[in-house]
């Protein structure tokens, strides 16, 4: 039961994953980024005032989205080359020989996996969710100038009646919620009848309040301007602010919160629970990238083996991302329960991983 009989190797193993985990991700960031950055540079230039400035900004939106989609594939690598290595050098025989199992063999690894899991989770909660949000917001103005503030949604629709709403910024939440640039479009018959523009709009509890407003008649081409108008009594707050939620663009937190407002109002929830459980799940999934990627540690180097145990490993290890994702994409969609879309891949592939081991090498 002593899955650490020596500190020494166990400190070995252990740096091994960590230095090559992060050196996989940073070259997979560092292209991947770059083929990102082809593909959108001529977007982002394409809006009047930006340039080389809005370009970094861009990579430092779009990299943390990056290290923190592909830091279990670079566990799985990682593992894969530290096993093939330490096979390689024959340092598995010989810890083997020295009455080591499989698993004790294993243990460092998967400490230092859960390390990369809480160091993910961290990640994911204070960089990435803002980042998300902001890119996010800054690519539904086309890359135009971003929202300063805090707690942000820009080009809301909302649907009141036959009528039509559009808020270019959204801000804040619940009776608090202030709305800039919006666009009112009165419809009847399917027909527009007016469109209404306004600088401002408040919620004072029961109605909504506009200022700077430019009315258009279509039906008699004349246009009127008000300081302000009353409106949108059947309009509620949460309709703007809960119109779309983005689950990559808040935290663990934040979007449980989002949940509960949402079932307050009465709204389908199994998607965004699913995304909530998959927030510690996702991460999680590091701890199962030794188990799985441990087939290339063992078996005899000059067998000629290596390379299908390093392959065999690698076929695990993106299998379970295939099935993450479906898993996830049917929670999303309502088929599975959220607690099912998110854990049972990694139940599964976690057992998978244990019977290969188990009856392989132990």
């Amino acid at each position: 039961m002593n899955f650490f009989p020596s500190r020494t190797l166990a400190f070995y193993m252990a740096k091994m994953l960590m230095i090559r985990t992060f050196a996989v991700l940073a070259m997979l960031v560092l292209v991947l980024q770059a083929l990102d950055l082809l593909g959108e540079s001529g977007r982002i230039m394409a809006q009047d005032g930006n340039g080389q400035g809005e370009l970094w900004t861009y990579v430092s939106l779009r990299a943390p989205q990056l290290v923190a989609r592909f830091l279990p594939f670079a566990v799985l690598l990682g593992t894969i080359i530290t096993a093939a290595t330490l096979n390689q050098n024959s340092e598995v025989v010989s810890m083997k020989a020295g009455g080591l199992s499989a698993h004790q063999i294993l243990a460092p690894l998967i400490i230092a996996s859960m390390l990369v899991a809480v160091i993910s989770f961290l990640f994911n909660e204070i960089v990435v969710a803002p980042a998300t949000a902001r890119l996010s917001a800054w690519e539904k103005v086309e890359y135009g100038p971003i929202p300063e503030a805090s707690n942000v949604r820009t080009n809301v629709w909302v649907r009141d009646g036959n009528n039509l709403v559009n808020a270019k910024t959204v801000i804040g939440r619940g009776d608090d919620v202030l709305l800039q640039d919006i666009v009112i479009y009165d419809r009847a018959n399917n027909g527009l009848r007016s469109l209404m523009q306004g600088k401002e709009a408040r919620y004072s509890g029961s109605d909504w309040t506009m200022t700077g407003v430019t009315q258009f008649n279509v039906l008699t081409g004349t246009e009127e301007q008000k300081d302000s108008i009353t409106l949108g009594k059947s309009l509620r707050p949460d309709q703007f602010t809960l119109a779309n939620v983005n689950a990559e663009g808040l935290s663990f937190l934040q979007l449980r919160s989002a949940i509960a407002e949402l079932k307050e109002a009465g709204r389908p929830t199994m998607g965004l629970e699913s995304s909530l459980w998959h927030k510690i799940s996702g991460p999680l999934s590091s701890v199962l990238m030794p188990l799985l990627g441990a087939v290339a540690a063992f078996g005899l180097a000059r067998s000629g083996q290596l390379f299908v145990r390093a392959v065999i490993g690698m076929a695990l290890g993106f299998a379970y991302f295939v099935a993450d994702n479906f898993s996830l994409a049917m929670g999303t969609i309502g088929a599975y329960p959220p607690i099912l879309a998110a854990w049972a891949p990694f139940m599964l592939f976690f057992l998978i991983g244990e019977t290969v081991l188990i009856r392989t090498e132990e």
